[in-house]
């Protein structure tokens, strides 16, 4: 056998890989496990959308290479969607840059930028991503803690008193995944001065903005961001696009230069079809964003009932397509009261440490489920006969 590279003895199997292969073996023994675990939106594109894909390809040169940077349609959209949404003016040609889903912009932002031995700041509790993209490209990570007490807001003045010569990137996500903590725009300026004056490159992977919140807020807002910030964006969650894979990163043309230098030696372009659905998804209106949210609402208030039932406490001001909960006093962890809920009811929920060890004490819900599967798991958890 051929030995694997190194790089691979610091990077685990993804948590819900290992685990939903156990939930799918448990399927196949006739088990009827509900899976309330997995961000994967469950509902269809609108309508408009999938009729522009299909209608895409029948066009001249729609199955060709396409453009490492995305035909200009798609881009003008996305300054467009940036400009009605957040009042931010991003040029087309050279400060958006379309990804295949923003998990490859994690990765192609790492390989521009962080060399062997660089530190990156990484978010505790935090997507287990920015961890394992740091360790494949031999970057250390260095993790910042989030906690209840500090809104899951990053404590500068603890960061200020470390020693952070080495730190060259800072990775945040606000709305915040797992949590569904905001930050304002002062939040946000905090965070930009602290990275200018520590010479800080941050990227907020922005995804969960329009699901149960009704005020979106961009890093980009905030003046001299773009010195310091770039901003990752995604179709999947807001638009129910996540197998389509189609993301941006936004920020200085100087930054996504580098960027694309990485990205035009890793993929071809983007499906033309693809290219065109995503055009019509960022030009939806509002009606689109209200229509999700009702839906996710009252999967949320569902939700927040089963989480009772579990002994669990909830933050009603969180947003997002999760609901974070505390389990209950006395509980022996995360992960053993995810199990025992996978094991006595068949219901799978994630527990807080897949996102790293300020996790633990916390389990994650999804309200990527329809109301009548979440009624039948609050019903088989009426007993609350849950080991703790």
């Amino acid at each position: 056998m051929i030995e694997q590279a190194h790089r691979l003895n610091t990077v685990e199997e993804y948590y819900f890989s290992r685990k939903l292969a156990e939930v799918r073996a448990m399927m196949a023994d006739g088990k009827p496990v509900i899976n309330i675990g997995i961000g994967s939106p469950d509902m269809s594109p609108s309508p408009e959308v999938l009729k522009a894909l299909t209608s895409a390809v029948y066009e001249e040169n729609a199955h060709q290479y396409q453009s490492y940077q995305g035909i200009p349609e798609l881009r003008e959209a996305a300054s467009g969607f940036y400009r009605r949404f957040f009042h931010v003016e991003l040029d087309p040609t050279s400060e958006i840059l379309p990804l295949m889903g923003s998990k490859e912009g994690i990765m192609h932002i790492s390989m521009a930028f962080l060399n062997k031995g660089d530190e990156v700041l990484i978010p505790n509790p935090g997507y287990p991503t920015y961890t394992s993209v740091t360790n494949l490209v031999e970057a250390i990570p260095r993790y910042y803690d989030l906690n209840a007490e500090g809104n899951w807001l990053p404590d500068l003045e603890q960061l200020q008193k470390e020693d952070l010569s080495k730190v060259k990137l800072m990775w945040l996500s606000y709305p915040h995944m797992p949590t569904g903590a905001k930050a304002s725009k002062e939040d946000f300026k905090k965070i930009i001065d602290f990275a200018r004056e520590y010479n800080i490159l941050l990227i907020n992977d922005n995804p969960y903005s329009f699901v149960l919140n009704h005020e979106p807020v961009s890093i980009l807002e905030v003046e001299g961001a773009r010195e310091v910030a770039l901003e990752l964006n995604s179709l999947s969650k807001s638009f129910n696009m996540a197998g389509w894979r189609v993301g941006f990163v936004m920020g200085s043309a100087k930054y996504l230069s580098s960027i694309l230098k990485v990205k035009s030696n890793m993929d071809s372009g983007m499906f033309y079809g693809i290219q065109k659905g995503a055009v019509k998804a960022l030009e939806l209106s509002s009606q689109w964003y209200a229509n999700l949210n009702r839906v996710y609402k009252e999967r949320r208030e569902l939700v927040y009932e089963l989480a009772n039932s579990l002994g669990c406490v909830c933050d009603r001001e969180a947003v997002g397509m999760f609901v974070w909960a505390k389990i209950p006093e006395g509980a022996s962890g995360a992960e053993a009261f995810a199990d025992e809920v996978l094991y006595t009811k068949n219901i799978f929920i994630t527990p807080g440490t897949v996102f790293g060890s300020n996790g633990e004490g916390y389990v994650r819900f999804s309200l990527c489920v329809n109301a009548d599967t979440l009624e039948e798991a609050i019903s088989r958890c009426s007993d609350k006969d849950i080991a703790v």
